[in-house]
């Protein structure tokens, strides 16, 4: 993150730009990474639907919200770029705005409390509640030391349980009191809901026992008034004229209204609104829960026993406009939400926040930026004028007005005060703009995938299609296939504190390494100590992190891909000097975990990135193919993992109940593999989709299809594919789309065709 007053968060006219080329602005800033920028720009950084389906329960879809960027945020002296996730109009263009005016004067200044959640555990049947309270707090060191034990990885990343607590309220029929013990927990960066239910339901037991009575609720409180965060700015009066108000005026008109929202719960309930207008746009982008926020704000708004305004706007002895707030604010940067959505991913890197402590600070100060652009424009023009334009805007790019006419449009119908699409559809009609009839959905456009180089022989680890042979491998047939410029890198640095970690942020994995005879907890764990093994590293104190742009269990190759990589970086970082041939036995070696019978297919490619017809055996045979020129292909994204395991087992299973028949099927797959190589080397296309398209019905009939590659399938052929058929396990996974090669706008077509249809796309070339 940048220091100083640097001019990181200032960026004329950006409003202005088409979307691209705002995202081109910051990837020339340094702001986005190469990665990030294609993303966006492609719109990969959305959940897709398998995705999805991994996080809620009965997942229908993927609903999406506007991602803008709140600009000129200068908080104590250091400039923040802050994403936003928002539907409402103007409230990005109203923050920037704020933001821009407090930053001539130095900006925002915040501040938090130690960070901690109280977790409560309700204790029922007591004949003495306070006795059992004095009881309770005399053995809090036991509590806490039980509590802790529970989660000893966030003790020794500094976090814990703090403090203990008692409170006694009564019954309500009036028979005696119950006993509620807080447990005060730092979870450091982490939102910590979970770890926090946790550790009550661990010391429930050991509370009864010194209580004597009996526990009932054990759950969090989202009150979380022990992580107070508080924002503040001063704005001269010379800063605040404009629009027909001398700055003492709307100074006055600020304080009026606040005055208001501190005397009237009505009006309170709106302004604070207002405020999280700005601090919910920021949660939702960054992963946070949201609603627990907002539960906290109003609670703490009703702390005095009646509900008043979160802000304070007043005027100090110099005349000046001075603006304070302070809330609650519990927030994480580490976790699931943050960990498995590649949108809130890549906010928190545009922010470049250090913690959760400045993450908290940061959206403070957007709450009171927020807070000031509504109360300003309530106490000048009023704030219906600003809304209605930036809905004409939204309601003339629904109408399809075009750009030439656009703003004359979106003016004439804020003037019109039928601020509505068919009135936007009239107006441009009788400018001659467009039909004055209902405006048909127009499809999205496809943005073509990023050309990215292939990686060096010694360089990480390649992703891979097949064209032909996926099965038949297995059972000595021969298989075709090809590395694609979607990889695996891998970095291994020294650890922090004790053990070792593994991260690939784009698979959602982030997680101890696991020492040697630690029973493994996964396959990426076990895969891992068998490569160390291996390699004959005992040191385990190691960081390794992966950088991939290979969807996960798609069928790709991923994890033969992360097996070479972090064989690769493991070797250069201790020195070890390993053949192309010992990197790849080892990427088998773990293949074997992954898959169970392996063909060998994967490793290999991931390994010596090269076009290869392939066989297995004792050496297995990669006889390098050579195409005369590049082959384009679309690979579509079922969004359903293929369990390489499961379609594998099935088919022997299959194979074992009728040898005769399924050698047959692998037979022929094995014939119109050899003549792909011969159509690959003349450069046939045609001939090498037919034989694509032969393959898929061979496919079909060993029964690894889908439902999902099937649609996927039909979409790329109605679209002009000249072959296309499924590509690894099957069941899920990844399809493959052959296109001709005289004509780019066949690939365009088929990628916006899956799209449409909910999958995702790659356009790539092999060769």
């Amino acid at each position: 993150m940048s220091t100083g007053t640097s001019n990181r968060s200032q960026i004329s006219n950006f409003y202005k730009y088409p979307v691209a080329e705002r995202l081109r602005v910051l990837l020339e800033r340094g702001l986005l990474s190469e990665n990030d920028y294609h993303d966006l720009l492609a719109g990969r950084q959305v959940l897709n639907t398998g995705e999805a389906d991994r996080l809620i329960e009965n997942v229908i879809g993927v609903f999406s919200l506007p991602l803008g960027l709140g600009l000129n945020f200068l908080i104590n002296k250091r400039d923040f770029l802050v994403p936003m996730a928002v539907e409402e109009p103007s409230i990005l263009a109203a923050v920037s705005s704020a933001a821009k005016l407090a930053r001539s004067v130095g900006g925002f200044q915040t501040d938090s409390d130690e960070s901690l959640l109280i977790g409560q555990v309700q204790v029922l049947e007591l004949s003495d509640a306070d006795a059992a309270g004095e009881a309770i707090l005399r053995q809090k060191d036991e509590i806490l030391n039980l509590a802790n034990s529970l989660h000893p990885r966030m003790v020794g990343r500094g976090g814990g349980a703090r403090d203990v607590e008692v409170k006694t309220h009564p019954h309500s029929n009036g028979s005696g009191k119950m006993l509620v013990v807080h447990l005060l927990v730092d979870t450091r960066d982490a939102m910590g809901a979970n770890l926090v239910n946790t550790m009550c339901e661990g010391v429930a037991s050991l509370i009864e026992s010194i209580s004597g009575g009996k526990v009932f609720l054990r759950i969090l409180s989202n009150l979380t008034d022990r992580s107070l965060v508080r924002a503040r700015v001063v704005l001269p009066t010379s800063i605040l004229a404009g629009k027909g108000y001398t700055g003492e005026e709307v100074r006055d008109g600020i304080i009026f209204a606040t005055d208001f929202a501190s005397a009237d719960p009505y009006r309170a309930a709106t302004h604070n609104k207002g405020v999280m207008n700005g601090i919910d746009a920021v949660a939702i982008a960054t992963g946070n829960d949201w609603r627990a926020i907002e539960a906290a704000a109003h609670a703490y708004a009703a702390r005095s026993g009646r509900y008043t305004s979160l802000t304070r706007w007043e005027k100090d002895e110099e005349g000046n406009l001075v603006g304070s707030m302070e809330l609650p604010l519990k927030v994480g940067t580490v976790g699931g939400p943050v960990q498995s959505n590649p949108a809130v991913r890549i906010a928190h890197r545009l922010m470049g926040i250090t913690s959760a402590r400045e993450l908290a600070e940061v959206m403070a100060a957007v709450g009171l930026a927020q807070n000031f652009a509504a109360l300003r424009a309530l106490s000048t023009e009023g704030i219906q004028r600003g809304h209605m334009t930036l809905h004409a805007r939204s309601c003339a790019v629904a109408a399809g007005v075009d750009a030439d006419s656009f703003d004359s449009v979106v003016n004439r119908l804020v003037e019109s005060g039928e601020v509505k699409v068919w009135k936007a559809r009239e107006i441009a009609a009788a400018m001659g703009k467009v039909d004055n009839k209902e405006v048909e959905d127009r499809p999205s456009i496809t943005i073509q995938s990023p050309e990215l180089p292939m990686l060096s022989e010694s360089e990480g680890g390649h992703g891979k299609i097949i064209l032909l042979g996926e099965h038949a491998a297995v059972y000595g047939s021969h298989a075709l296939a090809a590395p694609i410029p979607y990889a695996i890198r891998a970095k291994v640095m020294p650890g922090e504190g004790s053990g070792g970690r593994v991260d690939i942020a784009r698979w959602g994995v982030s997680d101890q390494l696991g020492g040697p005879h630690e029973k493994p907890r996964n396959s990426l764990h076990e895969c891992l100590n068998l490569i160390l093994g291996l390699l004959k590293i005992r040191e385990r104190n190691l960081s390794i992190e992966m950088f991939t742009h290979l969807p996960r269990a798609m069928g790709l190759g991923g994890s033969a891909a992360m097996a070479v990589a972090a064989t690769r970086a493991l070797a250069r970082y201790f020195g070890l000097k390993l053949s192309n041939k010992q990197v790849n036995d080892i990427a088998h070696e773990c293949e074997k975990i992954a898959h169970g019978t392996p063909s060998g297919i994967d490793n290999t490619l991931a390994t010596y990135g090269h076009f290869t017809l392939f066989r297995k055996g004792d050496p297995p045979m990669m006889n390098k193919i050579e195409s005369p020129m590049a082959i384009p292909i679309v690979i579509g994204l079922t969004g359903v993992e293929s369990l390489t395991v499961r379609m594998v087992s099935m088919v022997r299973d299959a194979w074992q109940n009728n040898r005769l028949l399924y050698d047959r099927l692998f037979g022929e797959i094995n014939r119109l593999t050899l003549q792909a190589v011969d159509a690959i080397e003349a450069f046939n296309l045609p001939l090498l989709g037919e034989l694509m398209n032969v393959g898929q019905g061979l496919l079909n009939a060993l029964q690894v299809s889908s439902p999902e590659l099937d649609e996927l399938i039909r979409i790329a052929r109605d679209n002009g594919a000249l072959g296309a058929k499924l590509t690894g396990a099957g069941g899920g996974g990844s399809m493959i789309a052959l296109c001709p090669s005289d004509d780019p706008s066949v690939m365009e077509r088929i990628a916006a065709g899956m799209r449409q249809a909910g999958y995702g796309a790659i356009t790539t070339k092999i060769c």
